[in-house]
């Protein structure tokens, strides 16, 4: 039995991991869930990923690969640690957006990748930007102005609220594909219309581990 560890920053990533599991229909896989705030909080008091919060995130990383199979970072301003610990690890280090953005851009087009929090801009956008290069997907980043803030005062259904609007807006703008670019995000898929050209990250991410343990 493949046993995952994810890094979140947020509580209730647990639950949304935890349910992206049973929706992929993957047998046999485990996760185990340790939620760091503080490096996000971090993040954000200091305007963006430093160096010192990206080695503090390696190193949890490579704490919580010990024991397990392989680990999955589910925060999106925090990307760039799992990236850099990976070129290292003897274990598939993953971070959760990349399968996501990957999927996102294959069909080239118009892709909005759409965050919540400030930080998670630059490190999404270079993300998207790298893996669009190969498919000729034009990439817009766009921030659900004042989202973060209503996820942080507890109102879920609001915020889910808010990013699915942004995300049916994008779609009447012209976007071929909207690309959630924070799990936290997820469920806002279930306020829209099933045939939304819609992708959540927690899924795609899963699926990417397991096929990098395969």
């Amino acid at each position: 039995m493949p046993k995952i560890a994810c890094l979140h920053t947020a509580e209730s990533n647990i639950a949304v991991f935890e349910k992206a599991l049973l929706a992929t229909g993957l047998k046999g896989v485990e996760l185990s869930h340790m939620v760091r705030p503080d490096l996000l909080s971090d993040a954000e008091r200091q305007g963006g990923l430093t160096d010192s919060i990206a080695q503090r995130t390696m190193n949890m990383l490579q704490e919580l690969s010990e024991g397990v199979d392989a680990v999955l970072l589910t925060c999106s301003t925090l990307g760039p640690s799992a990236d850099a610990l990976a070129e290292k690890s003897v274990k598939p280090v993953l971070r959760v957006d990349a399968a996501l953005a990957s999927e996102a851009v294959r069909n080239g087009g118009e892709v909005v990748a759409l965050c919540a929090v400030e930080t998670t801009i630059a490190p999404t956008r270079e993300l998207f930007d790298r893996v669009a290069r190969a498919t000729g997907a034009k990439v817009d980043v766009q921030l659900v102005q004042g989202a973060w803030d209503i996820f942080k005062s507890g109102d879920n259904q609001a915020y889910l609220q808010m990013v699915a609007d942004a995300a049916h807006l994008a779609i009447q703008n012209g976007a071929t594909k909207v690309a959630l670019a924070q799990a936290s995000m997820a469920a806002a898929i279930e306020l829209m219309p099933k045939e939304s050209p819609v992708l959540d990250s927690p899924q795609q991410g899963l699926f990417a581990v397991v096929s990098a343990l395969n």
